[in-house]
């Protein structure tokens, strides 16, 4: 007898179940220290015993596998789209269609039509194998690993299943994940998510499935496909899902009639904000798994089921007035204030405007009589004016000519649609939003420093720039308000830490113009140093990878400004990386002297790795179609640069695979 192994079979099996009844049943049945505590007896286990690893174990729900491509894979059954409906009169003329075809009785099966990204299982002998998403329905990325951390997608089937199927379902993004989510973002300083859907998606093809596994995704599945017929209706299928152990929800409603149809559709516009999770509609579905395959399919939908989808809903209210928001940029954005009206489930008091464009093309006038919609996103937008309810007298409202915070003069460089204030130097939104950036999770990661904080130590005089947080002293900080000696030395050894963060965060900390993550690790990875970046002429700088003019621009100009230049040698003398590291070595000189862009929908490979690849093999990418471009690789739907390339002749056009080509004829390994 092992006893190690068995102890190892028992605490995989009890986390499971526990797991299982958590977030699929919603039931709890232990406390959450118990909980880790054998998770935590688990992972040391496994560690100590490598031979006993097993990729479903209830560990690798955390996560940390990295994943640079999402290999492409082929569906072994296509995943159809649905025929989208938006009135009953539609579904009852598609129900006369399916009589036409089947002489029996029709009973149909409604769910729910979640709002998320469609995602393909596949399991054997009871384990998940893999995890592909729908893609353009023939073919799909494999995000196994990601959807593994998925806690409420099984890694082990609970009673009888099939040998080998596959399973599909909606990964989404609750709504409590999506305010969490957000309420992160706000605290570093970042734009919150609008969409779930969107967001979900964005999750899932996460390069970390740590990072994912944070994010809090849920996901609910609707339709079996086994090779044998094992069930006779979809309605069975459903109800034995449940048994495996799949998250199905206690959503779906067998109908035997039209009516019950339109009753489960009427019931649901109205209580589906209710629910945890949005959805956009009601999927509708002949139940029998027969007279499914009698019906078929068209070119692109199922002929035995059909979305009928819900309006977005329209709400009148007023507008009561204005106010502008600063930003740590200086740009204006105009708010509306409402009269508060319930919509989609949720209070609504405030609209963003945009900017005087918008507030022109509609006219907008204070009391004015407004249309509101939320649908699926979560910012409330104004959409129309009740122009027929608008009060006589009434004047038109006019964008702000001053800054609301300092009252400088606002400008509207030509070519943008934005206001914003140039007085970086003293508009206090702008200060404090520049620090607020800087210390954030993403940029310099300041333990112990956020919004508050930064708004504290301002308005106390002891930040006036980003530099002023590297001559903070301890004593300076006792005695301000809820700071005691702990949360005093934890800022000061947070602000100590930060100076280990590599040149690409600082570059992204400085909060330069359209310079945004990605953005600043591709200008690091480009020049080495902020010095080198300094030095850039503006044709080297649109040269980098999607640099466009405006971008480069944006950099020349932040460097001409003799304060921002002061401000970066304090930070140098304070000890931050202003130059690159070059942990990533060149592995070949293969592509020396060679440029390359990359245009079109990738599916070999991701765009960053592509670029990636030219660099460590000696090769450099560039952003536009020039003389000075040697190779333009094409995926699918490659548009005007392609047609520039072909036009200027110079160019040598290839597709992914033969870009791949050009490293295996010299025998490099691309997985290293």
């Amino acid at each position: 007898m092992n006893k190690t192994k068995d102890r190892i079979d028992f605490l995989r099996k009890e986390l499971t179940d526990l797991n299982y009844k958590y977030y699929v049943l919603d039931q709890s049945e232990v406390s959450d220290y118990q909980f880790d505590v054998m998770m935590e007896e688990l992972k040391k286990l496994e560690k100590e015993n490598p031979e006993y690893d097993n990729p479903n174990s209830p560990t690798h729900r955390v996560g940390g596998q990295i994943t640079k491509i999402f290999p492409t894979v082929r569906h072994e059954r296509r995943m159809y789209s649905l025929d989208n409906s938006y009135s009953f009169d539609d579904i009852k003329d598609w129900a006369v269609r399916i009589s036409k075809s089947i002489d029996e009785t029709v009973e149909y099966v409604c769910e729910l039509k979640y709002d998320g990204l469609s995602i393909s299982i596949l399991y054997e002998n009871g384990q998940l194998i893999q995890a592909v998403t729908r893609g353009d329905g023939f073919q799909g990325d494999d995000v196994t690993h990601n959807v593994r951390t998925i806690r409420s997608v099984p890694l082990h089937l609970k009673g009888k299943y099939p040998q080998r199927f596959y399973i599909r379902g909606e990964i989404i993004m609750p709504k409590k994940s999506l305010e969490k989510l957000n309420e992160d973002r706000k605290k570093e300083g970042l734009e919150p998510y609008a969409n779930p859907r969107n967001t979900a998606s964005g999750s899932l093809k996460l390069q970390d499935s740590e990072a994912v596994a944070k994010r809090g995704l849920d996901c609910y599945l609707y339709y079996v496909l086994t090779d044998d017929r094992k069930y006779s209706t979809q309605w069975d299928s459903l109800q034995n899902a449940k048994e495996m152990g799949f998250k199905v929800g206690n959503y779906a409603k067998l109908c035997s009639n039209l009516d019950e149809v339109t009753k489960f559709i009427e019931y649901w516009n109205t209580e589906r904000y209710n629910l945890p999770f949005e959805i956009d509609g009601v999927v509708i579905k002949v139940n029998s798994i027969s007279e499914q395959e009698e019906l078929g399919y068209t070119a692109k939908s199922p002929r035995w089921a059909i979305a009928y989808k819900f309006k977005a809903e329209k709400v009148e209210t007023q507008l009561l007035s204005v106010d502008y928001q600063v930003g740590r940029t200086g740009t204006i954005t105009p708010v509306a204030n409402l009269k508060p009206v319930l919509v989609a489930g949720t209070t609504v008091k405030r609209a963003s405007l945009h900017n005087e464009d918008f507030i022109a093309n509609m006219d907008l006038r204070i009391n004015d009589k407004v249309f509101v919609e939320k649908g699926g996103e979560i910012i409330p937008k104004i959409v129309d004016v009740n122009y027929d309810k608008r009060e006589p007298g009434t004047i038109k409202l006019e964008f702000i000519k001053n800054c609301p915070a300092c009252g400088t003069p606002l400008v509207r460089e030509i070519g943008e649609a934005a206001h914003f204030c140039p007085n970086e130097k003293a508009c206090p939104p702008q200060v404090m939003g520049r620090m607020e950036h800087f210390v954030s999770r993403r940029a310099m990661n300041i333990d112990s420093v956020g919004a508050e904080t930064v708004s504290m130590l301002y308005e106390n005089g002891l930040v006036k720039d980003m530099s002023d947080f590297y001559t903070l002293k301890k004593e300076q900080l006792i005695g301000l308000d809820r700071m005691a000696d702990k949360s005093a030395q934890n800022i000061i050894d947070g602000i100590e830490d930060s100076k280990k963060i590599p040149f690409e965060k600082v570059l992204y900390a400085l909060g330069i113009r359209h310079v945004g993550e990605t953005m600043a690790k591709k200008l690091a990875k480009r020049f080495k140093s902020i010095d080198g970046l300094q030095k850039a002429t503006l044709e080297e700088l649109e040269n980098t990878a999607d640099v466009g003019n405006k971008i480069a621009l944006s950099i020349q100009e932040y460097f001409a400004n003799p304060e921002h230049l002061i401000l970066i040698k304090k930070l140098k003398d304070s000890g931050l990386h202003f130059e690159t590291e070059d942990s990533q070595e060149e592995v070949s000189h293969i592509l020396e002297g060679k440029t390359f862009l990359f245009t079109g929908k990738l599916t070999a490979f991701t765009r960053d790795h592509a670029e990636e690849l030219v660099e460590k093999n000696g090769g450099r990418n560039i952003s536009s179609v020039s003389k000075n471009l040697n190779y333009l690789v094409v995926g699918e739907k490659a548009g005007s640069k392609l047609k520039k390339a072909e036009q200027l002749g110079t160019v040598k056009i290839i597709n992914e695979y033969q870009f791949l080509e050009l490293f295996e004829n010299e025998g490099i390994n691309l997985t290293e």
